[in-house]
């Protein structure tokens, strides 16, 4: 199979951002949402707002989110855009919550074990996607790249229900019953279906991934106090393959020399985080195989 380019910079900048961008060499259309993960406050790994701002503004794009299906302060719309605006990212473009007012079925094709997936309904209201990731660990997932954001960032707040009880409930609340007898495979193969389901629902073409792996924490931004990272930052990773992107920054991570790496290896480890990964390949999202594009 050939090799998807991934593209690097140790350039942790909005000018890293923007040659990052630059060097995929694509032109997102229309209507651009840029998902992202703004963060459960208290939190202060997020992306920054300095740092996207130059190219969120170049694409005319939208910040994106979705409700949490945890009962944080992002689980109510209007706590969660409160948090949006403390967090700095209403001052740089427009912001939409696209579960705010109801969501929407898409169907999973040949996915593994769901066959639907329920995302925020304003999902239909744009032509393209940037899919801007904070690559660092999770509690749950294992690591948290274009993958998590892709699946559990888009499905609205029963969707992350959905996705995250193995398809037993869509209701946030009986959700966390179900957290403790899941199969962790399962739960990882549900959130690869869901990127399945948002990669046709939006076309491949209109879809870019940018991978920021900086603050590598072991915990990801819905937590609102994650310890602080053990690990330097790495840099920036983007490709137009997302299978490839999150296996590179794995990849990373685990060839770094940084000793401070181990908490987050046995983080992602600890949950076979690399499964999506592999189920992604499996289910023609992209390819492991990959070359890295250095562009400094």
């Amino acid at each position: 199979m050939k090799k998807a380019k991934v593209y690097f910079t140790k350039d942790i900048s909005s000018a890293g951002l923007m040659k990052i961008y630059d060097a995929l060499g694509v032109k997102l259309k229309g209507k651009v949402a840029v998902k992202i993960s703004t963060g459960e406050p208290g939190g202060h790994n997020f992306l920054n707002p300095n740092l996207i701002k130059d190219l969120v503004q170049k694409l005319n794009g939208t910040i994106v989110e979705c409700c949490t299906a945890y009962r944080g302060r992002r689980f109510d719309p209007k706590e969660h855009y409160k948090a949006i605006e403390e967090h700095g990212f209403t001052k740089i473009a427009p912001c939409d919550i696209m579960d705010e007012n109801g969501e929407m079925e898409i169907p999973v094709n040949g996915g593994k074990i769901m066959k639907k997936n329920i995302v925020g309904k304003n999902l239909a209201n744009y032509d393209s996607m940037l899919m801007l990731s904070h690559f660092k660990g999770h509690v749950m997932g294992g690591f948290g790249g274009a993958l998590k954001n892709m699946s559990i960032g888009i499905a609205s707040r029963n969707g992350k229900a959905y996705i995250h009880s193995v398809t037993k409930t869509t209701d946030p609340d009986k959700m966390m019953a179900n957290l403790f007898d899941r199969n962790q495979d399962e739960f990882i193969e549900c959130m690869a279906d869901a990127c399945k389901a948002v990669v046709d629902y939006m076309k491949p073409e209109n879809i870019a991934y940018i991978n920021v792996a900086n603050r590598l924490s072991i915990n990801c931004d819905c937590d609102s106090n994650p310890p602080e990272p053990e690990m330097a930052d790495i840099g920036i990773f983007a490709s137009l393959d997302p299978v490839a992107l999150d296996q590179a920054c794995y990849d990373a991570v685990k060839n770094s020399p940084d000793k401070g790496k181990a908490s987050l290896i046995e983080r992602m480890d600890s949950r076979h985080a690399i499964h999506i990964v592999e189920t992604g390949e499996e289910l023609g999202l992209g390819t492991r195989n990959y070359e890295i594009v250095d562009i400094d």
